[in-house]
């Protein structure tokens, strides 16, 4: 799977998570303080993660930030992404079950490497759900904006 990584510093989990990403198979494009020629700040990164899955560069994104919400947020504002800030394992399967999140939000400050890596176990694990209403949802949110 192509996965698009982005970080705004080199801290916390961030160089595992491209390691880990790795080493599971996938292939990873990095942005941010993870690419020496981009703009590290967490919007300019998360976007660039954000659209490359938008635009079909990437099948998934990761995208990282101290807390990880403002790595969600700025993700979230590219047409056909859905970000979800997971901090455990449940929160990650729950995001791709029911709500087919295509970009995992991390905080590199909470996320140790054991869950770091859980919640990419639950993550490529998860599949979107097949329920009609959590369809509904899904399809609700897109139009939304």
């Amino acid at each position: 799977m192509r996965i698009s990584v982005a970080a705004d510093e080199r801290a916390g989990v961030a160089e595992d998570l491209v390691e880990e990403l790795r080493r599971r198979g996938h292939e990873v494009t990095p942005h941010g303080a993870l690419a020496p020629q981009e703009r590290a700040d967490w919007a300019w990164a998360s976007e660039s993660a954000a659209r490359d899955v938008a635009e079909g560069r990437a099948d998934q994104a990761v995208v990282c930030c101290w807390t990880g919400t403002g790595a969600s947020i700025a993700a979230n504002k590219v047409p056909g992404v859905r970000a979800a800030l997971c901090t455990d394992a449940y929160t990650a399967d729950g995001a791709r079950k029911w709500n087919d999140a295509n970009v995992l939000a991390l905080s590199l400050r909470l996320t140790s490497r054991a869950q770091l890596t859980e919640i990419l176990d639950s993550w490529f694990t998860a599949a979107p759900s097949t329920d009609p209403t959590d369809h509904a949802n899904i399809e609700h949110v897109d139009r939304i904006g």
